[in-house]
């Protein structure tokens, strides 16, 4: 597939009724955060017609199914990472929906966790400590959604969906072909609080055996028994290849990536605490096999 030298990037497309497949959205420089979905499916819309395929064809090309196609290019989803790589190589565009595609990811977090997001992608390794909930990067779809919607009750439903959509695409730095190392450290409560039902929680911490096979992830438990922890807030810590590593810590009110060298030392100290402090990943997995069946059975 070559590319298009005269594509634009689309700012109005107006369809008639009889396109089943598409639909009128107006979309206005800089509304990636207000309607990134839109804009991106527009976009890859536009790129299609161009290039004169149907959504069948753009499917074939991308080893996506058509009706995956048909949501992306309506707005009801935000594409995955693989499929804007794709659109790039079919399209010769240079990484052009890739970093659009990005950008838009970023948006659909709040506006505090963003810079986070942004390290998060570049980490060799992420250490986390979670003092309360499963570490947002592993949670199931119905755990996150339990989360948000228990604490924002008056949101749209449109609302807590993105939000759980965002949250799970975090996962995706888990499935590149190098991932970060990641350890994790959950509080025991972190096991016992049910989130969204037994059901729910049964299938939460099935995924965290089921994440715990792969080589590049570790999980451990603190359990009840170690005491008093060495941390008592949730944290983490991303080390990079070549540059210093940063702190990432929340509070209710939002949270701060923080690179003071001496905050992040003294965080990494605590990580070691906690890690001597937690149950072995062997017994850690032994643990959450038997609380899931014991309790959530």
């Amino acid at each position: 597939m070559t590319g298009f030298p005269g594509f634009q990037p689309v700012r109005k497309v107006r369809t008639s009724e009889s396109q089943k497949e598409d639909r009128q959205v107006n979309v206005c420089p800089g509304s990636e955060s207000t309607d990134g979905y839109a804009y991106f499916g527009l976009e890859v819309k536009e790129a299609r017609l161009h290039a004169k395929l149907t959504q069948k064809e753009l499917a074939d090309e991308t080893h996506y199914q058509p009706p995956y196609i048909s949501k992306v290019e309506n707005g009801l989803l935000l594409a995955s990472e693989q499929f804007a790589v794709a659109c790039d190589r079919v399209f010769n565009t240079s990484g052009f929906f890739a970093r659009m595609r990005e950008r838009i990811s970023r948006h659909e977090h709040p506006s505090w966790f963003e810079p986070y997001v942004k390290w998060e992608v570049q980490a060799e390794t992420i250490l986390n400590y979670s003092a309360n909930l499963v570490a947002g990067v592993l949670q199931t779809e119905r755990y996150a959604y339990a989360i948000y919607r228990h604490a924002h009750p008056t949101a749209s439903e449109q609302w807590v969906k993105r939000k759980v959509e965002a949250r799970l695409r975090r996962h995706e730095i888990l499935e590149r072909p190098n991932p970060p190392l990641l350890w994790v450290i959950l509080d025991e409560c972190c096991l016992r609080r049910v989130i969204g039902g037994r059901e729910v929680m049964r299938e939460q911490l099935g995924r965290l055996l089921s994440e715990a096979e792969s080589p590049q992830v570790t999980v451990q438990v603190l359990p009840f028994s170690a005491g008093a922890p060495p941390a008592t807030e949730s944290f983490i810590l991303l080390t990079f290849a070549e540059e210093a590593g940063v702190l990432y810590e929340e509070s209710w009110t939002g949270g701060r990536v923080i690179d003071s060298a001496a905050q992040v030392a003294e965080a990494s100290a605590a990580y070691d605490r906690l890690r001597a402090d937690a149950m072995s990943p062997v017994d850690s997995l032994a643990l959450i096999k038997k609380v899931m069946l014991e309790e959530y059975s």
